[in-house]
């Protein structure tokens, strides 16, 4: 689960802040691609294990995220490109993961 802890309204769209575990901070990557509740999205901004996302008005009107509030909790997908290099790192001898 990953916990919102910023709403930011921008001109028509929202900017998310949120914190996943520190086990899956390693997945996340600026322009690289995150689920929340479902919804496939891109990452603006990573550091750490808190990242931010913008919902533009469409995603808004056509999923729950546009009711999210700060301190709310939504499940949440790590890249499956990064879950398969991450494995695949692992497999080699020597490889740094």
């Amino acid at each position: 689960m990953a916990c919102i802890t910023g709403r930011q309204v921008i001109e028509e769209s929202i900017r998310y802040s949120f914190v996943v575990p520190d086990v899956f901070a390693r997945f996340l990557a600026p322009k690289g691609s995150i689920a929340l509740d479902g919804v496939s999205l891109t990452l603006n901004e990573v550091a750490e294990a808190e990242a931010s996302v913008n919902i533009i008005p469409y995603t808004q009107r056509a999923t729950t995220l546009g009711d999210l509030a700060v301190g709310d909790v939504v499940n949440f997908e790590v890249d499956m490109m990064a879950r398969y290099i991450d494995r695949l790192l692992g497999q080699i001898p020597g490889a740094q993961v």
